[in-house]
This record gives C-alpha cells, sequence and structure tokens, in this order.
C-alpha cells in the first residue's frame, strides 16, 4: 500500500477482479488514449474552440510523444490523463457560480478526478498536475474576484487530501525509509535532462532512429527524451504563439516555456540538484515533457482555430518558414555530420527517418494554402484533409513503436519455471543474468526473488545487497542500483541468509556451494546447499550499537548467519534454547510460523524489516520485533 505506482486503490484497475490479466491490462492500456482525447476535447469545447479544432487538439494530446514512449507502462498516463477534466470542472464551478446544484455536481467530478490522478500511480506526474491545477484556481478566482469560488475551492482541496491520505499517509512514511535521495543517477549524466540536441526530435521523432527497430543511435533513452506531437501541430503552435492575442496563449505557452526550460539542461533548471530540494531534486525532469505535449496539443487546437477564423494568409507563412528552415538544417547535417565525428551508418539512419517528416511537412504546406483558396463551401474538406494528415502522422509514429504480441508470450509457463514453482517454497532466486528473468517478472509466477525494479525500496536493504556485492563491510552510498536491485556477488555466505536456495545462470558457477540441478537450453538452475532456512531460532545473539557495527560483524571471519544474530538493541539471552521453527502459511500481509522450543528463543525470520509489521506468540498480546 506504501508503494504509489500498486495503484491499489485506481478505480479503474477494477477491471483486473473480474476479468483475466490480459484483457484487463489490454483494456487498461487502450483506456489511455481514449480517456485523454474524450477529456481534453470536452475542455477545449469547454474554452469556445470549434469541434475540429477540439478533436484535433484531443489526437495530438493522446497520441503525442509522451503518450506514445509511456503507452504500456500503465501507470503515468494514467495519471496524466485527468489533467483536462481537472481544468474542466474548475472552470465548470467557476462559470456555474450561482448554481448550487452544479457546483455540487462540478466538485464531486474535480474531487474525483483528482483522487483518481493520485491513486493511478506516479507521484511524480501528480506533481505536475497538481502544480498546473493550482495555478489554475488561483488564476480563476483572481479573474472572478469571488470569495465564494475560493471557499469552495479551498473544500474540495481539503476532502481531496482527506481520501488521498489513506495511501499518502504510508507512501510519504515508506519515502523517509527508502534510499530514494541516496541512490539516483548522477543528475550531471548525459539523459538526466533533455539533450540538446534531443530537440530535433520535435520534428523528426526517429531522426536517432528508434529502439522498436533496434536502431537508436542518440542519448539514453528513448522513451524520456521524444517530445513530437506531428508536423501540422507544430506549425499551428507557432501559428497561435506568434498571432493569438489572448489570455489562453500566454497561459498554455507560459507552461509549455516553463516546463521546456526546466527539462534542459540550463543554468535555472540545474538549481534543485545543486540546492538538493526535497522530492524535485529525485525526480527526472525529462518527464516534464507531459507538460510539454499537453500545452503543445492545446496551443496547436488555439492555432488550427485561429486558422479557420482569421482567413489572413499571409501570417502562416512565416511559421511555415520557421519549421521549413529546421528541415533544411537537418538535411545539412545528416549529409555533412560526417565531418563531425558521426558514423555514416547512424547519418543514414537520420537521411532515411527524414523522408516521412518531409513528406507529411510537404502535404501539410500544400493542404494549409490551398485551405485558403477554396471558397468557404469547401473549407471544411480541407480540414479533415489537414486533421487525418495528422491522424496519419501521429498514428503511423505510435504504432512503429507500441506492437501488439500474442497472448502465449504474455508470462509464459517454462519448464524452468514449472521448476522453481514445484521446488522453491518460500525460499527465494536470484539470477546472474538479468536476460533470463527480468527483474519483477518472477512475482506473476509468485516466486520471490531478492532482486526488484522500483523507484522504492528500503535503505537497510539496499545497504546490505550493496555490502553483498562490494564483498566489504561498506554501506556508504549510493549503492549503484538504479533502481533495480541486483545481486552479483554470490560467492558471499551473505547470500545463504538472504535464503537464496536457486541460482539461475547462463554460465557455469565454479562456486562448490552451487549444485547443477536442472537445465533448459541455455539456462541452468543452481541449488545452494549452504542455504539459511527462511526462520531459524538463533543460538546465539550479540548486541552491537550501530548498523555500520552489525555489518561489519558479519563480514569478520568466523561468522555463522544460522547461527548468530546481531542486534542494535538489548536482548537478554541468558536462557536462550534452539528450537525447530517452521513457515506453514507465507502470504502477502501474514506468515504464520510454528515453533518448538523448550526454553525461550530469539526467532528470526529472514525478511526485510518495516515498522509497520507486528508479531504475536500464538493469540497473546503483541511481542516486540
Amino acid at each position: 500500500l506504501a508503494n504509489v505506482q500498486s495503484g491499489v486503490f485506481y478505480p479503474l484497475n477494477v477491471l483486473f477482479i473480474f476479468l483475466p490479466f490480459e484483457i484487463s491490462w489490454s483494456v487498461l492500456i487502450l483506456l489511455e488514449p481514449l480517456l485523454a482525447s474524450v477529456f481534453i476535447f470536452a475542455y477545449l469545447r469547454n474554452l469556445k474552440l470549434d469541434k475540429y479544432s477540439s478533436f484535433f487538439g484531443a489526437i495530438i494530446f493522446s497520441f503525442s510523444g509522451f503518450f506514445t514512449t509511456w503507452l504500456e507502462w500503465g501507470t503515468i498516463l494514467h495519471v496524466g490523463l485527468w489533467l483536462p477534466l481537472i481544468l474542466f470542472s474548475i472552470d465548470k464551478i467557476r462559470f456555474n457560480i450561482k448554481d448550487n446544484r452544479q457546483i455540487f455536481i462540478w466538485s464531486i467530478i474535480l474531487i474525483f478526478s483528482t483522487v483518481s490522478s493520485f491513486f493511478a500511480g506516479h507521484l511524480q506526474i501528480f506533481f505536475y498536475l497538481s502544480l498546473v491545477g493550482a495555478i489554475y484556481v488561483i488564476l480563476r478566482i483572481w479573474q472572478s474576484r469571488n470569495k465564494k469560488l475560493a471557499g469552495i475551492f479551498f473544500i474540495t482541496w481539503l476532502i481531496t487530501l482527506m481520501v488521498v491520505s489513506i495511501q499518502l499517509v504510508p507512501a510519504l512514511k515508506f519515502i523517509l525509509l527508502s534510499a530514494r535521495d541516496l541512490d539516483q543517477i548522477l543528475w550531471q549524466k548525459d539523459g538526466w535532462f533533455i539533450p540538446w540536441q534531443h530537440l530535433v526530435q520535435f520534428i523528426s521523432p526517429d531522426f536517432f532512429g528508434n529502439p522498436t527497430t533496434l536502431n537508436y543511435w542518440g542519448v539514453w533513452n528513448y522513451g524520456e527524451l521524444t517530445p513530437y506531437i506531428g508536423i501540422l501541430p507544430l506549425i499551428l503552435v507557432f501559428y497561435a504563439m506568434l498571432f493569438r492575442k489572448d489570455k489562453k496563449t500566454l497561459f498554455f505557452g507560459s507552461i509549455f516555456f516553463t516546463s521546456l526550460i526546466f527539462s534542459l539542461p540550463t543554468p535555472i533548471a540545474k538549481l534543485p540538484f545543486l540546492l538538493g530540494i526535497p522530492f524535485i531534486s529525485t525526480a527526472q525532469p525529462t518527464r516534464l515533457l507531459f507538460l510539454v505535449d499537453f500545452s503543445l496539443s492545446v496551443l496547436a487546437a488555439l492555432g488550427l482555430n485561429y486558422l479557420i477564423k482569421s482567413g489572413k494568409w499571409k501570417e502562416i507563412i512565416s511559421p511555415v518558414v520557421a519549421v521549413g528552415i529546421l528541415f533544411i538544417v537537418l538535411l545539412g547535417f545528416s549529409l555533412m555530420g560526417k565531418e563531425l565525428g558521426i558514423k555514416i551508418e547512424d547519418l543514414e539512419i537520420a537521411k532515411r527517418n527524414l523522408i516521412l517528416p518531409l513528406s507529411t511537412f510537404a502535404g501539410a504546406v500544400l493542404l494549409i494554402f490551398l485551405f485558403f483558396r477554396i471558397n468557404e463551401k469547401h473549407k471544411q474538406y480541407l480540414m479533415l484533409a489537414l486533421i487525418l494528415l495528422t491522424i496519419f502522422d501521429l498514428f503511423r509514429f505510435s504504432w512503429k513503436f507500441n506492437t501488439f504480441s500474442k497472448k502465449e508470450y504474455l508470462f509464459p509457463s517454462t519448464l524452468s519455471i514449472d521448476f522453481l514453482k514445484k521446488n522453491t517454497g518460500e525460499f527465494r532466486i536470484a539470477t546472474s543474468d538479468p536476460r533470463i528473468l527480468p527483474p519483477n517478472f518472477s512475482s506473476v509466477y509468485k516466486i520471490q526473488s531478492v532482486e526488484g525494479y522500483d523507484p522504492l525500496f528500503v535503505q537497510r536493504y539496499a545497504e546490505f545487497v550493496s555490502a553483498i556485492n562490494r564483498n566489504k563491510a561498506d554501506i556508504n552510498p549510493p549503492f549503484g542500483f538504479n533502481r533495480i536491485v541486483r545481486i552479483d556477488n554470490f560467492s558471499s555466505p551473505l547470500v545463504d541468509l538472504l535464503g537464496v536456495k536457486y541460482v539461475l545462470s547462463l554460465s557455469d558457477l565454479r562456486d562448490p556451494r552451487f549444485t547443477k540441478v536442472f537445465e533448459e537450453n541455455q539456462t541452468k538452475i543452481y541449488e545452494n546447499t549452504k542455504v539459511v532456512p527462511r526462520t531459524f531460532f538463533a543460538e546465539q545473539t550479540l548486541t552491537v550499537v550501530s548498523k555500520q557495527e552489525t555489518i561489519g560483524k558479519m563480514f569478520e571471519s568466523g561468522f555463522d548467519p544460522g547461527f548468530t544474530a546481531y542486534l542494535e538493541d538489548e536482548v537478554d539471552n541468558a536462557n536462550i534454547g534452539k528450537g525447530t521453527a517452521q513457515i506453514t502459511s507465507y502470504k502477502d500481509n501474514e506468515v504464520t510460523i510454528e515453533t518448538n522450543n523448550d526454553k525461550e528463543g530469539f526467532l528470526v525470520l529472514t525478511d526485510s524489516f518495516y515498522p509497520s509489521w507486528h508479531a504475536k506468540i500464538d493469540s497473546s498480546s503483541e511481542v516486540k520485533i
């Protein structure tokens, strides 16, 4: 529950209760562009845009670069898609301030959409969304000068906070116990901000290739650096910002420029990381592309709306020329890049992937100038042609990156998986190569693993695994996991304490503790003959004063991980006895252990400690962990 990305309370996750996993997942993913387009269409209509412009903006937002590259994650976009409905609800409350029934209805919708966005499971995108929503509310209150409106928004905010607190409170507790602020990628590294050269992806998304076609040669990673909204929409964005003189354009233009400035390696964008501002300094700024693409989709719709109404064909020339110049620069680079040390094969990829954007640009220019030449009676056909061109542009881009797979490929059962499910029990597994079983995949099969991929993981566990990998009592950050906790050093006896019974490998393990017990094609499964039981009675307990002393003792020669327990607290072990202990039930939220001991004993459970766990002996009152 503390891990927000699990989306426990997200309303649409109810699908998984009633439908098979593969159907629920597919529906959940397909709902992202569908709901986003419906919500932003309603919002753009609310801004007094015509139906063509509103539909145009809806297509751009729901198939933009950000939506395309994050589509299959199932959390980030489900957070972001609620933003237009939130803004729509705010406007509805403001413009119906004298109608209490409408205020009540739209306040409920505002609360529901904000709560759903939080529960969808990505704090960073929710933070950006909340920031825009808060600014929007302040501006609407300032415009109306109405105290009642301020009171309504304060009450909706308070109710929202109360509802989300059921997950927010444990999440904040988890964050404070995690290694989130200690083990980040160095923000000076390429790809943390959007590299300047990747701005070319505004007009040619695959200039640096595409990971789906296995020819990507840009900075890591494609999904973080693609702001593409289409060629025609980009022309109309320039058009709107140059010639529309209204508050809507100013507001969304400000969001665009602010978000872009903070996502690029500019001096002002580096300030939060230099100052170590909590939360912001742990968030990768490339995710600001959500706000970049959202604001651009609105601006493009505003541009099309202005194009329809203005009828001033000379104004469109300058944005067309600006985009044309950008294409000329890219063409020149792709032809002369060899002189700058770029590989010939990479330049060939760039040139090949410029053909379609250039063709789309030519088509857009032709349709725009035809739009001003034909009579009013036939303009609606040109409008449809402009929209269809953008649909083709964005759909081709999206379908290239996101592919469909056969159902049989979704978590298939293999002989190795069957072996592990049958023999692992309450023990854990590990892999020497992540290609065998990528992090988190084992959870689908209910096989426990010492590895995992998540932005949040308990700091003490990170320190322990880091010491194992370093093969010394060093628990100082950074740990170098980059959100993927893995064990690289299987020779350490502390691996035995983690309950690793099986290691999956593509190469032979030379350690005598490991015996090969199964093989399937290239995958070899080794059994750890020295694995420590998941629960046991320690025959000796020793008190230490700090976590550093704890890890130091565990690295001393002669340490027996199944015999001695080092405790960072005083425990009376005068009458300690060696009994037997066996796990009889291991569930997500409850572990039942059957013990037999003729004396008092100190029982060890080799799970990661977390403060919200509670322990009872039989049905007695709670005992100390």
